[in-house]
């Protein structure tokens, strides 16, 4: 019999990666007052999905850093490394526009194991793509070949690829939740896939010890296992920009890690909770990696974001038009549940029955 497969159980654990952010927590904020009262103050809490400095004028620079994770891993067994650079771009304009912010810049970091032209150009060449899409400037970076450091899947391929990235917002633009009240429509915006997070979980089911299984194609996907964790984050610049100036948009929620239990940090902000009682059907690949490995419906919604990549709260009547502004687009999207008093998330399966985040 299959053993029941947890993210935790994979080496990735939730509870104690929050336990540790709450400790580094109190100690950034520590740093907070050094530019009290001067340019780059602080005007943000720890925590959120980008930082906010005041730089005059009333504007704030808003700034993140994310990386590709273990996505890497699945580059490597296919030797395939044209995507996951738009993965590292889509990871950080996607937080910074949960805060209201458009994105302008970033500057990637890429770590290698050892020197290799043709692996370097492609994953240029893929947040070269990514930026295109999100409408920003790769302004820089740094390229370290760390040989003691860097280990990955398959022998001198090994990488790690992360990017900081800044945007812009006028401080009466910003949106952090704290307008979301009791009856928000929650409008979802369709994922491409699997996007980059939960590959770990992913790979341990789907490839476990056999490398090559990466090359196995799946009826139910229609192509092979590594090209569907490879489908590149979408990227959701354009639609956000054209909510922000069409509609009042309460909040913003990019659903990655935690999956939809980043809905509760709107907590803090607003007090309130979120029914989701019209999710989508999950893409097929959720549903092999729920199979394969036994996992628990509420697992797979705390770790997977379940064909929803991006969450917007606006007010109820405006649900349907802004799903229709953002099918417009090219962004397939739905009014996925609403705003309710008591706080938590809880999600109504598409197969029937619920989970409590």
């Amino acid at each position: 019999m299959a053993e029941k497969w947890t993210y935790a159980k994979s080496g990735v654990d939730i509870r104690k990666a929050r336990r540790a952010q709450e400790r580094i927590g109190k100690l950034v904020e520590k740093t907070f007052g050094f530019r009290a009262g001067r340019f780059g103050e602080v005007a943000s809490h720890f925590g959120h999905y980008a930082s906010l400095i005041r730089i005059g004028g009333g504007r704030l620079l808003a700034l993140h850093a994310d990386g590709v994770g273990s996505k890497v891993l699945v580059a490597q067994l296919m030797d395939k490394y044209d995507t996951v650079g738009v993965d590292c771009v889509a990871m950080n304009v996607n937080d910074l526009i949960c805060v209201g912010a458009e994105p302008i810049g970033i500057v990637d970091y890429l770590a290698l194991e050892s020197i290799d032209e043709g692996l370097v150009e492609e994953i240029v060449r893929g947040l070269a793509s990514g930026a295109e899409e999100a409408g920003v400037a790769i302004l820089g970076g740094e390229t370290a070949v760390l040989p003691d450091v860097i280990r990955g899947s398959v022998g001198s391929r090994g990488f790690d690829l992360a990017a900081m990235s800044v945007g812009v917002v006028d401080e009466e633009q910003v949106i952090l939740g704290s307008k979301i009240t009791e009856g928000d429509a929650v409008v979802g915006l369709a994922s491409s896939g699997i996007h980059s997070n939960g590959l770990t979980l992913a790979r341990k089911i789907l490839i476990g010890g056999n490398n090559a299984r990466v090359h196995e194609k799946l009826p139910s996907l229609g192509r092979s296992i590594g090209e569907e964790l490879l489908t590149p984050t979408e990227i959701y610049v354009r639609a956000v920009l054209e909510l922000l100036r069409r509609f009042d948009v309460h909040g913003l929620a990019h659903i990655t890690g935690g999956s939809f239990s980043k809905l509760k940090r709107f907590e803090e902000y607003s007090k309130t909770g979120f029914r989701l009682d019209s999710m989508p059907d999950p893409q097929p690949v959720f549903e092999e990696i729920q199979t394969r490995g036994k996992v628990s419906d509420r697992e797979m919604y705390r770790t997977f974001n379940m064909g929803v990549g991006l969450c917007v709260a606006v007010e109820s009547e405006a649900g349907e038009d802004v799903a229709d502004a953002c099918e417009r687009l090219g962004f397939g999207a739905s009014v996925i549940g609403s705003v309710v008093r008591k706080p938590g998330v809880r999600i109504r399966l598409p197969k029937g029955g619920w989970v409590q985040l």
